[in-house]
């Protein structure tokens, strides 16, 4: 079937909602298939794509593909009016996306010789395709790779320090681009014009001190009250600085775009009139990650089942697998959630194990050998790097498979 999220009319009564329906449903719905297995909830994913084009309110989203990595859901969404190009994250994976995906902005420098190579000789891969840069020796390495005479001209996408310099806290938010300052835009926008071989298109600022820090995160208040403060200094300073760079770099160059923002920040990107567009993905499938935001809930529309295989004592039941451990800083929080049965924990010794993980807790009294147990990813797109496949789940059936990029023979990171 072709995957729709258009959502119907009075359509989803949210049992994700009622946990005690929900989870029982998806394990009544798998009982036939082995563990792993991948879940995608179509009720869930047409909510989420829909919650997420309200809080962008009219701002076109361009869909940050590594944090889907599903192709047929990034076709699905891209069928929806909200949505508009994809955000890739390597240069590889927007040449294979392009045979479909006609406005692709590889979010990151690339350093893909052969990529590259592809790139400068093939038009149409060259008209669809904008790669990131923050100084000219990412133009350099293009160059080396075909020199301009020698290759199609390439569209490129000038990357903005979104970070705030806070007083006394000095750097908040992530270590990306170089360019911060206004000026030192102008000059880089400046010199990529008056540089043969290449042409400006876009400006791209993620905001990660705002999108991708919750605001109140569970169990932990005063993380969320500094939080809410921090955000509410950064926000009006990216503002005014961002207007500013877009302004200065406008006097060089034809932007065709400009990217702000993430899933944790659609409210706030969108109300910026400098931001074109929001790039955002994450809030498609709602790993746990976001459920310490207090403005937003995505629907927990991704979830993969381990089974229990043997029982180490009265008070334990251990399932094959888990370790599916997150990206970012090490934590408890960077481990799947298990969300069903209720009352789950790890073994604070152990973990979510590279073959096996013991959980205890009072959820887990009851199980026994080849019971299913439901866990939820921190993130959203690096489930798929474990799956070859989601089932999608609709009305309590399997009503399809959907390959993952790995299903698909596709690793791009």
């Amino acid at each position: 079937m072709s995957l729709d999220l258009a959502q119907a009319p009075g359509a989803d009564a949210a049992p994700w909602t009622r946990p005690d329906v929900y989870w029982p449903e998806l394990t009544a719905a798998t009982r036939d298939l082995d563990a792993p297995v991948g879940v995608l909830h179509l009720g869930a994913l047409r909510h989420n794509a829909a919650d997420m084009a309200r809080r962008a309110g009219g701002t076109p989203i361009r869909i940050a593909s590594k944090s889907i990595r599903v192709r047929g859901v990034i076709e699905a969404l891209l069928r929806r009016p909200a949505y508009h190009g994809v955000l890739a994250y390597t240069l590889a994976e927007a040449i294979w996306l392009a045979d479909t995906v006609d406005d692709l902005v590889v979010g990151y420098p690339t350093a893909e010789r052969a990529g590259i190579r592809r790139l400068a000789s093939d038009p149409a891969l060259a008209s669809r395709i904008a790669i990131m840069v923050d100084s000219p020796a990412q133009l350099d390495l293009v160059d080396a790779v075909l020199p301009p005479g020698r290759r199609e001209e390439i569209r490129v996408c000038l990357e903005l320090d979104a970070s705030w310099k806070a007083p006394v806290l000095g750097h908040l938010g992530v270590r990306r681009s170089p360019v911060h300052a206004p000026e030192d835009a102008a000059a880089l926008a400046a010199y990529i014009a008056d540089r043969p071989g290449f042409r400006l298109v876009g400006v791209m600022a993620y905001e990660a001190q705002i999108a991708g820090v919750g605001n109140r995160p569970v169990g932990r208040p005063l993380e969320g009250a500094m939080n809410r403060w921090m955000q509410s200094q950064s926000r009006p300073e990216l503002t005014e600085r961002r207007a500013r760079t877009v302004a200065a770099i406008r006097e060089h160059a034809d932007l065709e775009f400009v990217n702000g923002g993430g899933t944790g920040s659609l409210e706030s990107t969108a109300a910026d009139p400098s931001v074109t567009e929001i790039g955002a993905g994450s809030g498609i499938f709602g790993g746990h990650f976001f459920d310490g935001y207090a403005h937003f809930t995505p629907a927990p529309a991704a979830a993969f089942g381990l089974d229990v295989v043997r029982r180490p004592s009265s008070r334990h039941a251990t399932v094959l697998g888990g370790g599916w451990i997150a990206s970012g800083p090490p934590g408890d929080d960077r481990m799947p959630r298990p969300v069903w049965p209720d009352g789950l924990v790890y073994l604070p010794r152990e973990g979510a194990g590279e073959v096996q993980s013991p959980l205890a807790g009072p959820g887990s009294d009851a199980l026994r050998v080849g019971d299913r147990v439901w866990f939820r990813h921190t993130k959203s797109g690096e489930l798929a790097e474990h799956l070859d496949a989601f089932r999608l789940v609709d009305a309590g059936t399997v009503v399809d498979e959907i390959p993952t990029y790995r299903g698909q023979g596709r690793a791009f990171l």
